[in-house]
């Protein structure tokens, strides 16, 4: 009975998966499945229900698509150009989540038709949907340097090539060896283990593992 000489706006949520793998930082992608643009390459995302918030639809969208909870997941922002959607006029609110490329499920990738998309190859896509990827990059950029966010890519136990490698795909720039591993040295949170990698080089590399409880201890991160 209320608002009724005001024009209904439809309110979605898409969900901007990170992984990273083979050192390269990786967004999982499919192709869309409804009209418009049926076929285009595409985010996975959904219209926000009546009876759930932004974030709930985000987190039910992020689960139908990952299988799982607890997730790493950050809000990107609003996108609401007027013709940024054909179908209708489509408020979007993005959110970026993290997870491990081996913890996800090849039988839901299948589900969904998605796959991992290099993020330095990202192909044509359906709106904005780019936009919003680059976008959340560029969060993640920022974020990476004051947060240990970047745990939530790797496996439990990582190498440091790991560990910079993954930092240098995040932000598309080499990083000189030496200075990188003399910071993380002075990391209490970053700890060594006595377990050795020997797949990754012939002498074997020191296996490492992220320490939450020091880390909130001590918060003065940046890198």
């Amino acid at each position: 009975m209320y608002y009724i000489e005001h024009q209904k706006i439809l309110v979605s949520v898409d969900c901007i998966i990170f992984g990273f793998e083979d050192s390269k930082l990786k967004v999982l992608i499919g192709h869309r499945k409804m009209d418009p643009g049926r076929g285009e390459w595409s985010l996975y995302g959904g219209f926000v229900g009546n009876d759930e918030s932004v974030e709930d639809a985000a987190q039910r969208t992020l689960f139908q698509l990952t299988g799982m909870r607890n997730v790493y997941m950050r809000q990107v922002g609003a996108f609401g150009a007027v013709d940024r959607d054909p179908g209708a006029r489509v408020v979007s609110v993005a959110y970026y989540a993290l997870i491990n490329v081996k913890d996800y499920s090849e039988e839901l990738m299948r589900e969904h038709e998605v796959e991992w998309m290099n993020i330095e190859e990202l192909p044509s896509m359906f709106s904005d949907h780019r936009e919003m990827i680059l976008r959340a990059r560029q969060m993640m950029q920022l974020q990476i340097k004051t947060e240990p966010v970047g745990f939530q890519l790797l496996p439990r136990l990582f190498t440091l090539t790991q560990l910079q490698r993954l930092y240098e795909a995040v932000n598309g720039e080499d990083i000189d060896k030496r200075n990188f591993r003399k910071r993380i040295k002075d990391m209490e949170f970053i700890e060594k283990t006595q377990l050795i990698d020997k797949k990754s080089s012939k002498r074997g590399a020191y296996l490492y593992q992220f320490n939450n409880k020091i880390y909130n201890e001590d918060k003065n991160f940046k890198l």
